[in-house]
């Protein structure tokens, strides 16, 4: 486990800093938010110190995306939310330099609508189509 000084997340993981533990595995740690958007909102760390999702190894995929699955289930099935938020936050807006998955609770009338930001649109198909393409020939892997 990488523990990097000054780091929140990585004192609350090891103990240190205390928190409202939820659940925890071998690989990450589920905590209550201590600002949350509504109550019982969750964040999902690794114990590994990784600060974005491409930093996330690819190995440890697979546990924290699956323990954030169950965590959703768990928000359904414990706090009767109708539904979940999740969501992670890649240096813009990060207010802590530890990746970390939300995981809100939803319940339908909340007052959340759709994501936190305003939405646009595409002027034309072309423009769409040329996003399409520029994220396409940059993705990992292509070509």
């Amino acid at each position: 486990m990488w523990d990097v000084a000054g780091c929140l997340f990585c004192s609350i993981v090891s103990g240190e800093v205390p928190s409202f533990t939820v659940a925890s595995t071998d690989e990450c740690v589920a905590f209550l938010d201590i600002r949350p958007v509504f109550k019982g909102h969750v964040l999902v760390v690794p114990r590994e110190h990784v600060v974005t999702l491409a930093d996330v190894p690819a190995g440890l995929i697979s546990p924290l995306f699956g323990f954030a699955r169950r965590l959703s289930v768990a928000a359904e099935k414990g706090l009767g939310a109708g539904g979940s938020f999740v969501a992670i936050n890649n240096k813009v807006s990060q207010s802590v330099a530890h990746l970390h998955v939300h995981v809100v609770p939803r319940t339908k009338g909340d007052g959340l609508r759709g994501f936190f930001w305003p939405r646009t649109r595409y002027e034309s198909d072309e423009e769409a189509k040329s996003y399409a393409s520029r994220l396409a020939d940059a993705f990992p892997g292509h070509g």
